[in-house]
């Protein structure tokens, strides 16, 4: 039995999940264009607009904690199970290699209930506030497609790099058991610098990644709102609208590529555990 078997049994329950994370996502998308009606409605004297955004954030929270809730019990279940039949795979294994494999599970769930929301998450609220942005202006959307090909181009020729690091770390994670076990001082002390330099190197990869794909949101940033003004947006509530969506614009895309990252180790993982078909 593989995983897709087990988490085939919970195919209603993880149905679930993913329909209160669509209607999450959903909702968080409508923040900046209701707190952009609120400015508008606050400076010409009324209140709804405020209302309206009260009453959004708070249905946002009873489905984000629905959500958490629930899935925190499923994956729970999963885990459990799925790691037993993963020792029974691997009865014949040494100790070490079943401790960090029990690990690199519990990090491939971990995956699936922390970061696959927000990998959904992103991804709808990134289609979605590009849809708006270009509801808003036209030269301001043009400009996010620019950026997004930009960063992943770059996040795409370092790839083959991320994997054979995340590989590299998990050959030294599957030994830590065993060199524990000797009480050597001068292996642990070695084995542990292994650990760190692979750590490091994945650390390293990443800053430069992140710090290319920086400068590009931050000219994208200021380019947005000096195109903003230059077109003649002269009400208060539709150019902060217009910000607060390229700023969401700017978090969705920096997070994608350190999911991107995420999804890459897992499929290192996957086939160490041998979860693959």
């Amino acid at each position: 039995m593989n995983i897709k078997d087990i988490l085939s049994e919970h195919r209603w329950k993880l149905s679930i999940t993913m329909t209160l994370i669509l209607l999450e996502s959903g909702l968080f998308i409508l923040f900046p264009l209701f707190i952009g009606r609120a400015i508008d409605g606050a400076i010409a004297g009324g209140s709804g607009g405020a209302v309206q955004l009260g009453i959004l954030g708070l249905v946002a929270l009873v489905v984000g904690a629905c959500r958490r809730f629930f899935d925190s019990r499923l994956y729970a279940r999963i885990f459990r199970r799925f790691g037993l039949r993963l020792m029974s795979n691997i009865e014949d294994s040494s100790s070490s290699v079943k401790t960090a494999r029990l690990g690199m599970l519990k990090e491939v769930l971990e995956f699936m209930e922390n970061t696959l929301p927000e990998i959904v998450a992103n991804l709808i609220g990134l289609i979605g506030v590009a849809l708006i942005i270009a509801s808003l202006n036209t030269t301001v959307f043009i400009g996010s497609i620019i950026v997004i090909i930009l960063i992943f181009l770059i996040y795409t020729i370092t790839s083959g790099r991320t994997i054979r690091f995340n590989k590299q770390y998990n050959n030294v994670s599957e030994k830590q058991v065993s060199v524990i076990d000797q009480k050597d001082p001068e292996a642990l002390g070695s084995h542990l610098k292994d650990t760190m330099k692979w750590n490091i190197k994945l650390s390293d990869l990443e800053t430069v990644n992140f710090s290319l794909s920086w400068i590009l949101m931050m000219v994208f940033l200021v380019g947005s709102i000096l195109i903003g003004i230059g077109d003649g947006i002269v009400k208060y509530g539709v150019l902060f609208s217009l910000i607060m969506y390229v700023f969401q614009y700017i978090e969705s895309v920096l997070s994608l590529p350190l999911f991107y990252q995420s999804w890459l180790r897992l499929v290192e993982i996957r086939e160490r555990l041998g979860v693959v078909e």
